[in-house]
């Protein structure tokens, strides 16, 4: 699956395997929202994404491991953006926008993403498909630890067309709550929580990301509206879903040119997102989904 037009992508994968980042580029320009229904978020620039803000586009985007120990992973994405003179035209000079949102790993090792592993990320990034699996920002991402001993997480990828545009969505998951496959009635990844749900056990170590790109043209409302209603796609498959303990966090851009396409497409490509979210959530934790 390649990347919609107007974006570039990439992975960086830590050489021992556990922990990652995952990058995304807009050379020309995108529009951004973001929803965080998660309550333990970790975040960079999130700002820039309300519709009030002063800088209409964003740059590139980053969903990184290492917790915010990750979010340098960021400097390295912006100082290529810089170099390549993408960015903000603040008149003195261009400052790359870049957004970005983290997930906790650090229960696999030590390592984290740093400044070297974005700019690796970046000068990668290019329009050949991603992969998916235990890769980039879901190297060492687990699920089902609410349900017993954590599983193995990881990236999925997923595209929903629809008569406004693509809408493609790439979701690292490393979500405290087990994977349901809503479609088939059968657990992916776990099972039930393990009892009532209480604070004895470990319950670190989550938070799910997720990237939703489209090539219809929404401004920044539309991307925030799409963002919130592409969320049901997490709550329909993990379970137990945005807990005190993850830091979810759904981004939504859009690199399409043109006239919005009312509430009547955004209520479409919202739909389209969460079940797209919802595919690449099974495709990141099962390798016969993604078969």
């Amino acid at each position: 699956m390649t990347p919609v037009p107007g974006a570039l992508a990439a992975h960086w994968t830590h050489p021992e395997g556990t922990t990652g980042c995952t990058v995304w580029l807009f050379p020309q320009g995108a529009r951004a929202g973001c929803c965080s229904p998660g309550h333990a978020s970790g975040s960079r620039e999130l700002g820039t994404l309300e519709p009030t803000h002063l800088a209409g586009h964003i740059h590139g985007l980053v969903l990184t491991g290492g917790s915010a120990l990750g979010l340098a992973a960021v400097d390295g994405v912006v100082a290529v953006l810089a170099e390549r003179k993408i960015g903000f035209d603040t008149g003195a000079g261009r400052v790359p926008i870049v957004p970005a949102a983290v997930l906790f790993d650090l229960r696999s090792g030590s390592a984290r993403p740093d400044a070297a592993a974005g700019r690796m990320a970046a000068e990668a990034a290019s329009s050949e498909p991603l992969a998916e699996g235990r890769i980039g920002a879901g190297a060492g991402a687990t699920v089902a630890k609410a349900a017993g001993e954590p599983l193995p997480g990881g990236f999925g990828l997923a595209e929903v067309c629809t008569g406004f545009g693509r809408v493609q969505a790439g979701v690292a998951v490393n979500a405290l709550g087990s994977v349901f496959d809503p479609g088939g009635g059968a657990w992916v990844a776990g099972g039930p929580p393990a009892g009532p749900l209480a604070l004895d056990g470990d319950w670190r170590g989550n938070t799910t990301l997720v990237t939703v790109l489209t090539d219809a043209p929404l401004d920044r409302v539309g991307c925030t509206v799409v963002a919130r209603m592409a969320s049901a796609g997490l709550a329909r498959t993990l379970v137990p879903a945005f807990t005190p303990f993850d830091g979810d966090t759904v981004f939504v851009v859009s690199t399409g040119e043109g006239a919005s396409p009312g509430p009547a497409g955004i209520c479409a490509l919202g739909h389209a997102a969460a079940r797209a979210v919802e595919r690449a959530i099974l495709r990141a934790v099962s390798p016969r989904e993604r078969a």
